[in-house]
């Protein structure tokens, strides 16, 4: 209209574009400047797609707001839905995967003693393991993990081409030597078989361990190990293009030792990470 004003009358110029002459006088007004609320709106908005960007495009809504909030931004979280929504920022979503557990074995089976209480008041309480599949271009890769119920955090994993007792033993002795191999902790798994294998009880026994294990077919006993992998799935290697063995090594590395434990926040911890969970509530 500013740019036609000399060639057509105003009022016909605004029935046209179906806008209010008033509305474009303000505009002229104030300079062409957009409102405080527009510039408050732009200003959101560029702090919502750093914040997205910052978590490779993982966090929703929620985990944004409380990012803004530690840097300053009081926000809520219907305000940064909007903004993600405006912009077409859409977090990470799941698909299907399929339960990797083998129990049709004949060997020891230890007792349920987390009994899906999944809470701990310290460190080196309850650990949690379990076994996930891979797929590469150069066919399966296997990453068992160890998780610290206490804070969420993976203390030991191990990643093989085969899945053995090897796997789930050498997990176990990650997450051991991390934490200065504590005793009496309950290391709770579901039966499979690597889990029951003498190797592994044997570990179990000697570093004074309590082994626990979920009931046949029940999925729910091990909930917080299950609820990883899906994390692990979904942000970092669902939308990614299939991977050699080596590359996928790299992208687990780096989403447990950059990402998830130093910089994802979980809700089961008031949106802290679990490195920084452990940080805030060390005596």
């Amino acid at each position: 209209m500013l740019e036609h004003q000399h060639q057509f009358k105003l009022q016909r110029m605004a029935i046209t574009l179906n806008v209010s002459r008033s509305g474009y006088y303000i505009w002229r007004k104030t300079d062409k400047e957009p409102s405080s609320r527009k510039q408050r709106r732009l200003v959101i908005d560029k702090q919502v797609k750093e914040a997205f960007d910052k978590s490779k495009q993982r966090d929703g809504a929620r985990r944004i707001q409380k990012e803004l909030e530690d840097n300053g931004e009081r926000v809520n979280v219907k305000t940064v839905s909007a903004s993600m929504k405006r912009q077409g920022l859409i977090a990470k979503a799941a698909k299907k995967f399929k339960v990797t557990t083998d129990s049709k074995h004949s060997m020891p089976i230890a007792p349920n003693l987390l009994k899906q209480d999944f809470t701990a008041t310290a460190p080196n309480q309850k650990w949690a393991g379990d076994i996930i599949y891979l797929w590469t271009s150069e066919g399966w890769l296997y990453l068992a993990v160890i998780i610290d119920l206490y804070s969420r955090s993976v203390i030991g994993w191990s990643m093989q081409k085969t899945m053995t007792a090897d796997l789930v033993s050498d997990a176990l002795t990650m997450a051991l030597f991390r934490r200065d191999r504590p005793k009496g902790v309950i290391v709770h798994s579901d039966r499979g078989s690597q889990y029951c294998s003498k190797q592994y009880r044997n570990l179990i026994e000697k570093d004074q361990l309590q082994q626990s294990m979920s009931r046949k077919g029940n999925c729910w006993d091990n909930a917080c190990v299950e609820s990883f992998f899906h994390s692990l799935k979904v942000e970092a290697v669902q939308y990614e293009p299939i991977m050699t063995r080596k590359e996928m090594r790299q992208a687990v590395f780096e989403y447990i030792e950059v990402d998830y434990n130093k910089t994802r926040r979980h809700s089961a911890l008031g949106y802290l990470s679990p490195e920084n969970y452990e940080l805030t509530n060390s005596a």
